[in-house]
């Protein structure tokens, strides 16, 4: 008997058995001939006609949520007579032979590509960080001015709006001048655009924020090992959440608090790996501070200028860099003459390690800010704790680190709470829903199994069984 697709799988028989004594209607041949051309009757001697028949009742009471716009099956759309026993369809899910088909779990060819440029971020994100901060101690042994390092690199940022707009120019069809361009990006600070008021009170605190997180993040690397660094530096997640928490409202979730105490004593068993020395704790403090404004601002970020699009966080960053050189290029200065960051001359600079770093770096947040285009937030983010390793297999063969189980168990520990900061909101409804599959999988296997041999010996009995018909 052919339905429709949406009719309700449930028939009116087995709602009341009362019901099935309409297979067993007569209808004589002349009232059949008048009601032909009826709306309410239709071939009831037919096996059509019984299912005609359901439809119009489940029309009229609206049992399941049956929808008579959905049903619409007429006689001429039925089969003239019933498929035989060969043609007769396996319902859904069923294979010939009566086993039951498992689900296939198919990748679309959209997410596969999603997937490899994934690997492609992340490994561009490891490999920036972790060259980047290499590079930077590799600078140090002959140019000792961490804060000039950190001015020389934020004047690359002023790239980022220059390389959006060729990259939208070659891209888009939509053809914009780079002044009606600047103009939509400078939604994000508001109607009024980007005004003098505006620069010194939402853009001014973030070029602060960012000097002083690369500038902490450099002067940690003289005191302490690369691998430290990098690895306390992951504790910025933690301080993310817990600002997000007590600023913005967001969710709490008790898998990120235990992920936040998990970075704590990742810090203080770091501490204690090298004996609370002086130089390990003032290294360390500078990590933990530089982590800490990062987070400080990520979370403004977000409470004074909300969501930013490509165009927008790329003219944000080129301003942060117009801050930098206008108002920062004092400082570096002074340093100089009062020979805190000194150097004998120009031409013992070393240009190439200078402009490698800022390089490097500049495309470390290039990567980072626009590589959610192509990939998922959490592949990103896993190509900042995979530099660690990268930064303890290049210390252990340039330098004199000694990885004690102390520190090691620091490691595991810190990259372990970074790990779980990268769990959405909605994990334990994704795990309770795997965890439902897999045993209604298991069950189903368990059931096949059983089904095959009490199936095998009845039907070697029926084959044994003679026949005695004549």
């Amino acid at each position: 008997m052919r339905r429709s697709p949406d009719v309700s799988p449930r028939r009116l028989s087995d709602i009341s058995p009362q019901l099935r004594q309409l297979k067993y209607l007569a209808v004589d041949e002349a009232i059949k001939e008048d009601l032909r051309w009826s709306r309410s009757v239709e071939d009831l001697s037919a096996p059509a006609g019984l299912s005609s028949i359901e439809e119009r009742i489940l029309r009229i009471t609206g049992y399941y949520g049956y929808q008579p716009w959905a049903a619409r099956c007429t006689r001429e759309e039925r089969p003239r007579d019933p498929p035989g026993p060969a043609e007769v369809q396996a319902p859904a899910g069923v294979e010939a032979g009566g086993k039951t088909s498992r689900p296939r779990w198919t990748c679309s060819r959209a997410r596969l590509k999603k997937t490899l440029w994934g690997v492609a971020v992340v490994l561009c994100v490891c490999a920036s960080w972790a060259g980047s901060t290499q590079l930077a101690r590799l600078t140090f042994r002959t140019f000792d001015a961490p804060f000039t390092l950190t001015w020389f690199a934020t004047n690359w940022n002023f790239l980022f709006f220059p390389l959006y707009y060729a990259g939208r120019v070659c891209k888009s069809t939509e053809k914009q001048s780079v002044k009606q361009r600047y103009r939509d990006c400078c939604g994000l600070f508001g109607e009024n655009g980007l005004t003098l008021k505006v620069f010194f009170t939402k853009a001014a605190p973030f070029g602060v924020l960012w000097t002083l997180t690369n500038y902490l993040y450099l002067h940690a690397i003289k005191k302490i090992n690369t691998t430290d660094v990098s690895v306390l530096f992951c504790c910025n997640k933690a301080f993310v959440f817990l600002l997000s928490w007590t600023v913005l409202r967001d969710r709490f979730m008790g898998v990120r608090i235990v992920a936040a105490i998990l970075a704590i004593a990742g810090i203080v068993m770091m501490t204690y790996a090298d004996g609370f020395h002086s130089h390990s704790v003032i290294g360390i403090a500078l990590v933990v501070g530089s982590a800490s404004m990062s987070a400080l601002y990520k979370v403004l970020f977000k409470l004074l200028l909300g969501s930013a699009k490509f165009g927008e966080a790329a003219l944000f960053l080129s301003i942060l860099a117009v801050f930098n050189a206008v108002f920062v290029t004092c400082v570096p200065v002074v340093l100089y003459f009062t020979k805190v960051e000194h150097w004998s001359s120009f031409a013992d600079i070393p240009w190439g390690n200078l402009c490698g770093f800022s390089l490097l770096l500049l495309t470390f947040n290039i990567v980072l800010n626009f590589g959610i285009a192509v990939t998922y937030p959490t592949l990103m983010s896993l190509g900042i704790v995979l530099s660690v390793p990268v930064n303890a297999v290049v210390d252990h063969y340039t330098s004199e680190i000694v990885f004690n189980g102390v520190r090691v168990i620091a490691i595991v520990i810190i990259g372990l709470g970074f790990l779980l900061l990268l769990l959405p909101e909605e994990w334990d409804v994704w795990l309770i829903t795997l965890l439902t599959r897999l045993k209604v999988r298991k069950k189903e296997e368990t059931a096949e199994s059983g089904g095959d041999l009490s199936s095998g010996p009845q039907s070697r009995g029926r084959r044994a069984r003679p026949s005695f018909a004549r």
